[in-house]
């Protein structure tokens, strides 16, 4: 495993972290409790060091499971956490504002769910872009950084447009985005940005929800209660989250010219080298891609050590994206 300084933070973390919305147990399908920890477990020993949450995956029960990874791991593990979402589901809708007895109630929650003192890092949850403009949430996160609550702040976003409002606050040490082989007009229009202010970024969707790890074929059916299946389309929320905004049936055939491209092997699996191709941006700090199956963070890991992508294999993936993806695109962006 490699690793990366994670923006102004100072913080060395694995360039292969480990987003955790399946152990939620409600979008991705069932991961029983056994599983969700062998697969934290396994990913540390291999040595990654960064996990992401959310307070509202399985509404508290992912951070609570990485709680108790933490009391039986002797390692040193660097865990981010988001919030804002809750008030969305429980309000049916987005407040008029976010207050300060709001945020302490979440940052509280979320302290006890992982049995912390501390927050390494908590951010914002895609919340309403006017919100951001408005610059109030920047200031209560600033507060409870001050209280010691939290160590470190940023927001994960849907738009381009979202990231650079989040990086004229001073406070904001990280952007959590979409980005994927699908989804690369972050490369020209949010990294550069970034990297001159010395902002860490994480990876989210690396994978486009398992479009890219080229295993699927036309036709596939989800399980009822995964949001591939109920938000394919974006019905229940951004549909960027969702195989990174891309129809499915028009993402299996992307992913055969993809494909072509990468030239992926038995030794290097396609999911790899869609790995590979991120961590060949060097203003990412961190990919995090989920795993219901310890297999899968195996897999994952494993893209930290592969060489990187050829120049001419980079610039035929972006000629495929300019030319052929890109109108196929949905969701804020």
């Amino acid at each position: 495993m490699k690793y990366r300084i994670f923006g102004k933070t100072g913080v060395k973390i694995s360039e292969i972290g480990l987003g955790t919305w399946q152990l939620g147990g409600s979008d991705w399908g069932d991961v029983s409790e056994k599983d969700a920890l062998a697969i934290l477990h396994k990913s540390v020993e291999m040595g990654v060091n960064f996990i992401d949450t959310a307070d509202v995956y399985g509404m508290g029960r992912s951070e609570r499971l990485i709680g108790k990874f933490l009391k039986e791991t002797k390692e040193t593990v660097y865990v981010a956490t988001k919030l804002g979402r809750r008030e969305w589901i429980e309000n049916k809708g987005w407040p008029a504002k976010f207050t300060e007895k709001m945020v302490e109630r979440d940052v509280v929650d979320s302290l006890k769910n992982l049995g912390v003192e501390s927050i390494f890092l908590q951010q914002w949850h895609c919340i309403p872009t006017e919100m951001l403009k408005n610059g109030e949430p920047f200031e209560l996160l600033e507060k409870f950084k001050k209280k010691g609550l939290i160590q470190h702040w940023g927001c994960s976003i849907e738009s381009i447009e979202e990231g650079l409002i989040c990086m004229e606050h001073p406070g904001c040490e990280s952007l959590q985005v979409i980005y994927n082989i699908f989804r690369q007009k972050v490369s020209g229009h949010l990294l550069p940005v970034a990297k001159q202010k010395n902002i860490g970024i994480l990876a989210r969707v690396p994978l486009a929800s398992g479009l890219l790890t080229g295993k699927f074929k036309k036709g596939h059916k989800f399980p009822e209660k995964d949001h591939r299946n109920y938000n394919a389309d974006g019905t229940a929320f951004n549909v960027g989250e969702t195989f990174a905004g891309v129809p499915f049936d028009k993402g299996i055939e992307f992913v055969e010219k993809i494909k072509e491209i990468l030239k992926p092997s038995q030794e290097i699996p396609m999911a790899q080298m869609a790995l590979r191709w991120i961590l060949d941006h060097d203003e990412v700090s961190s990919v995090i891609p989920g795993a219901t199956k310890i297999e899968q963070a195996i897999s994952n890991i494993k893209a930290s050590s592969i060489p990187s992508l050829s120049h001419s294999v980079h610039t035929q993936l972006e000629q495929l994206y300019k030319t052929e993806i890109e109108p196929y695109i949905r969701g804020k962006y």
